[in-house]
C-alpha cells in the first residue's frame, strides 16, 4: 500500500459527504486521517451584547466580562463549526478513516484555508464549488483564491447542487 497523501478538507457544509470520504479512502493510504476545517466568523460585537442587562463603560474591561466573552465567541465558533463538519466527519467514520477538525476563526476563508493547509503540511486540498468555474465571477470566489494562492493540488466538488444553474451534477467515483 502507497503511503497516502495529507488531506485537507474544507467545508461550509455543502460538500457532499459520502463522496468526499470515498475520495478520501482511496488518497489516504496507510495514514487513515483526514483534516476537516471550516472556517467560521465569529460576531463578537453581537456575542458581546447578548444577555447584557446593564450599560457600561467603554472604558470597563474587566478579567471577568472578557473571560465570559471569550467563553461566547468559542461555544458559537463550535457550534457553527460542527454543523459543517460533522456530515464529512461521519461519513470519513463509515470509511474507517480518523478525523483531526480544525474550527478556524477568521474573516478571510481562503487565506485561513491556505494557512490551516501550510501549518499542517497538507499535500492535497479538498473543498466544495458551488458556482460554475467558467465565470468571471467564480476566479472571485474562495476556491479560486485557494487553487491560485495555496501552490497545492485543489480539487473542487461540486455540491448537491450548482447554484446559479440549478443543475444536479453528477458524481461518480
Amino acid at each position: 500500500m502507497f503511503p497516502g497523501v495529507r488531506i485537507l478538507v474544507a467545508t461550509t457544509g455543502v460538500l457532499p459527504a459520502g463522496p468526499v470520504a470515498e475520495l478520501c479512502s482511496r488518497l489516504v493510504g496507510e495514514e487513515q486521517t483526514v483534516t476537516v476545517m471550516t472556517v467560521i466568523r465569529v460576531p463578537r460585537s453581537f456575542l458581546e451584547s447578548l444577555d447584557d442587562d446593564v450599560r457600561r463603560s467603554f472604558l470597563d474591561d474587566s478579567l471577568e466580562e472578557s473571560d465570559a466573552a471569550e467563553e461566547k465567541a468559542l461555544r458559537y465558533l463550535e457550534e457553527r463549526g460542527r454543523r459543517a463538519v460533522d456530515p464529512i466527519c461521519a461519513a470519513l467514520a463509515a470509511e474507517e478513516i480518523e478525523c483531526d477538525i480544525r474550527f478556524v476563526e477568521g474573516d478571510d476563508p481562503a487565506e485561513a484555508i491556505i494557512q490551516t493547509a501550510q501549518a499542517m503540511n497538507a499535500e492535497m486540498v479538498i473543498m466544495g464549488a458551488t458556482r460554475r468555474l467558467f465565470t468571471e465571477e467564480a476566479w472571485r470566489s474562495v476556491s479560486a483564491r485557494v487553487m491560485v494562492n495555496s501552490h497545492l493540488p485543489v480539487l473542487l466538488v461540486p455540491g448537491s447542487r450548482i447554484e446559479d444553474t440549478q443543475e444536479m451534477p453528477i458524481i461518480e467515483l
